[in-house]
C-alpha cells in the first residue's frame, strides 16, 4: 500500500545520468514539491559520454551536463543535488557503488526513493541503458538490505551514518507499474527542465513531440481522460 502523502517529508531520487529523471518522472516530481516534499537528485555519472558537438572536448562535457541538470532541477522544486561522479558507459552494480548510494540514503533519510529499473525491458530497449540497469540494481540492494544494516559498510557508520530504510520504492520503466500520476498540469515545467539539457538534444522540437506522445499514451493506459499525460511506476514496499 502507497504512503500517504502526508506522510512523506523527504524523497530521495537516484539516477545514472543528467537528464534521465526529466524524461522518466520530471512531471512527477513536481508535483511532490508542490505539496512540499523535501527532493534530492543523486546522479550517479555525470553524463560524460554524452553529447553529440565533437568540437566540444571531452573533458568540458561532465561540468556543462552538471550544469544543465541543476538548471532543469530548479525548474521542478529541486534545489539538493549529489554528484558521485561515476565513469559515464562504464556503470557496474559494484560495492563501491553500493556503499556509495547506501551513504547518500542514510544521509538524505527519504522516506521515498524513486529509482531505475534493474530489469531490462526488451520491448523498450533505450529505456535499458546498461548504465540505467546498474544503477538501478545498486539502488535496490542499498534500499534493500544495505542502507538498513549496520553492519553493511561498517565504515559509514564510523563516518556517523546510522542505517536507515526507505519505506517505499518507486520504479521509472518498470516492467509491471501499479502507480500513474497525471502530470498535465505540470507538463511546462516538465519540458523546462527537459530543454535545459541542451547539449544533449539535436532536434528539441523532436524531442518534445516524442515525449508528449509517451505521456498521452501512458494517460491512455491510465484510463484518464481524453488528453491527460501521465508518468508510470511500480511501487513497491521497502519499509
Amino acid at each position: 500500500r502507497m504512503l500517504d502523502e502526508s506522510a512523506v517529508d523527504r524523497a530521495l531520487v537516484i539516477c545514472a545520468h543528467p537528464d534521465d529523471v526529466d524524461f522518466g518522472a520530471a512531471g512527477t516530481v513536481a508535483t511532490w514539491t508542490d505539496k512540499g516534499i523535501a527532493v534530492t537528485y543523486c546522479l550517479v555519472t555525470d553524463g560524460d559520454a554524452g553529447g553529440f558537438d565533437p568540437s566540444v572536448p571531452r573533458d568540458h562535457i561532465g561540468p556543462i551536463r552538471r550544469r544543465e541538470q541543476t538548471n532543469a532541477a530548479a525548474a521542478v522544486g529541486v534545489k539538493d543535488l549529489v554528484f558521485l561522479g561515476y565513469p559515464d558507459g562504464r556503470l557496474v552494480a559494484s560495492l563501491d557503488l553500493r556503499r556509495d548510494l547506501s551513504r547518500v540514503i542514510r544521509q538524505v533519510r527519504p522516506q521515498r526513493v524513486l529509482i531505475q529499473s534493474p530489469v531490462r525491458n526488451l520491448d523498450r530497449l533505450f529505456a535499458s541503458h546498461p548504465d540505467h540497469l546498474a544503477a538501478g540494481e545498486a539502488s535496490i540492494c542499498a534500499i534493500y538490505p544495505d542502507a538498513r544494516n549496520e553492519f553493511t559498510f561498517v565504515e559509514l557508520m564510523a563516518e556517523g551514518h546510522e542505517p536507515w530504510a526507505a519505506a517505499e520504492t518507486w520504479i521509472m520503466a518498470g516492467t509491471t507499474p501499479n502507480v500513474y500520476v497525471d502530470v498535465t498540469d505540470q507538463l511546462d515545467r516538465k519540458f523546462e527542465a527537459l530543454r535545459a539539457h541542451e547539449s544533449q538534444h539535436r532536434d528539441p522540437g523532436g524531442m518534445e513531440a516524442r515525449v508528449r506522445g509517451w505521456l498521452l499514451a501512458t494517460g491512455e493506459q491510465a484510463s484518464l481522460p481524453v488528453g491527460r499525460s501521465a508518468e508510470a511506476f511500480q511501487v513497491i514496499e521497502t519499509g
